[in-house]
């Protein structure tokens, strides 16, 4: 089999960490990658192989198993507990050949294993096995980035990443957190007075005010509703003080969000001032992905919810831009010395009364 062309060997290359105690093994190994048109990195032993993960992240590695410090085997246990580079494909490269050697290898994490001294033409195909298997991984990663990141903070995503805890966050799953209902008061009226340009420059800019003070408070964005936004703090990722945080946010988008949003407005020569409502309400909910298989969408569904968007339209009856149920007041860690209890009342859609309060 002969090397293949410029073209071919540029679209297949990679970077490749070679790991043998052997320096002519290694060389061997190198010369036979970088003919191909590989970047290759070398480590001489386990131990070195370990911190050239830590530094790198090789798409392909070649590794021994028979090696001082740190054998082949440690190497493959020690990857487990670095997500970054846990999927890094790996192929064994020893001069044993034993059943038993190729079962633990295999158990640990490698993907294929080949004899001493490696056949260059096998050689050939098992790392471009391993970069295709690198590049769909890292496709897959790049998938689980631009769903999180519309509604996730982008710290969150990174995190998420790292761990390889993404795909698991797309599951189905039963969380506590805090819902948050917003909604731009008047805007339907505004929007039939004034030519579409305008209307959709303004929703988008109060959109952004909200949607950053979300994202800046660690919550999650679940959708857009019209001149509404949705939004839950302690789901996907679990966070304990989830209450604290949507009642911060739900102060700081009807407090200074909105005078620099109507300040916005007037610069803009629009003599028109908006009141902003959230309405919030702590409990179970179900959060992960809903859809088809052609379109999916984080959602965080149940009567948490329902009762969230039930308390968010009760703000138009009362006197206080923020309303917030009993049980957000239950979830709250930290003191808010200026609770002021509001109501009893029957939301509609309800059977039984819910306790409101609001904050300064």
């Amino acid at each position: 089999m002969t090397n293949p062309s410029g073209a071919e060997a540029a679209t297949r290359s990679g970077t490749v960490l070679v790991v043998d105690d052997d320096a002519f093994n290694r060389r061997l190994l190198v010369r036979a990658l970088q003919r191909d048109g590989h970047q290759t990195l070398e480590a001489a032993d386990g131990v070195e192989a370990l911190s050239m993960l830590r530094d790198y992240e090789p798409d392909v590695m070649l590794l021994d198993i028979v090696m001082p410090n740190l054998d082949g085997y440690g190497v493959l246990s020690a990857m487990k507990e670095m997500p970054r580079v846990s999927a890094t494909p790996t192929v064994m490269i020893s001069g044993i050949e034993t059943q038993e050697a190729v079962v633990r290898c295999i158990e640990l994490g490698a993907d294929d294993f080949l004899p001493k001294p490696a056949d260059v033409t096998i050689l050939r195909a098992r790392v471009n096995a391993g970069l295709n298997k690198k590049r769909l991984h890292d496709l897959q990663r790049e998938h689980v980035r631009l769903v999180f990141s519309r509604f996730l903070p982008e710290a969150v995503v990174d995190q998420m990443l790292a761990d390889d805890s993404g795909e698991a966050l797309l599951s189905a799953r039963r969380m506590v957190g805090t819902v948050m209902f917003t909604d731009l008061r008047s805007f339907t009226t505004f929007a039939e007075s004034h030519p579409v340009e305008t209307v959709i420059d303004v929703l988008n800019h109060y959109l952004g005010e909200v949607s950053d003070a979300v994202l800046d408070a660690g919550g999650t964005l679940v959708a857009y509703l019209g001149d509404g936004v949705m939004s839950v703090f302690g789901a996907p990722v679990e966070t304990p003080d989830h209450a604290d945080r949507a009642v911060a946010t739900a102060r700081e988008i009807v407090g200074p969000r909105r005078d620099r949003f109507n300040q916005w407005l007037r610069d803009q020569g629009l003599d028109k001032v908006f009141d902003i409502g959230a309405g919030l309400n702590s409990g179970p909910l179900m959060s992960g992905n809903v859809g088809s298989v052609r379109r999916l969408e984080y959602a965080a569904i149940g009567d948490t919810t329902n009762t969230a968007a039930r308390v968010e339209s009760l703000t138009k009856e009362y006197a206080h831009p923020i309303l917030l149920t009993q049980a957000v007041v239950d979830h709250l860690t930290g003191v808010v010395d200026d609770l002021q209890f509001v109501d009893e009342v029957t939301p509609r859609g309800r059977m039984a009364a819910v306790r409101l309060w609001t904050v300064s």
